[in-house]
């Protein structure tokens, strides 16, 4: 009984309030002009963050491969 109220709390969290501006992007800002910049704004957001940590990882890895400490297991 409480391990599916709390299944049923998760669920309310992310569609009642985690994903609220997502529906109201969806509903009021796409419609309009230039509704599809503003909407694929988010994903340009998260792959630009994407991009920044690959690059950071690629970096520490060359670091890690010149000092010689490189896990080759």
């Amino acid at each position: 009984m409480i391990a599916g109220n709390i299944f049923k709390w998760i669920g309310s969290l992310f569609t009642d309030f985690l994903f609220a501006p997502f529906n109201w992007l969806r509903l009021t800002i796409a419609k309009s002009d230039g509704g599809w910049w503003t909407s694929n704004a988010v994903n340009w957001f998260f792959l630009l963050i994407l991009l920044v940590l690959f690059a950071y990882w690629m970096k520490e890895a060359a670091r890690f491969k010149k000092e010689g400490t490189e896990d080759r297991a």
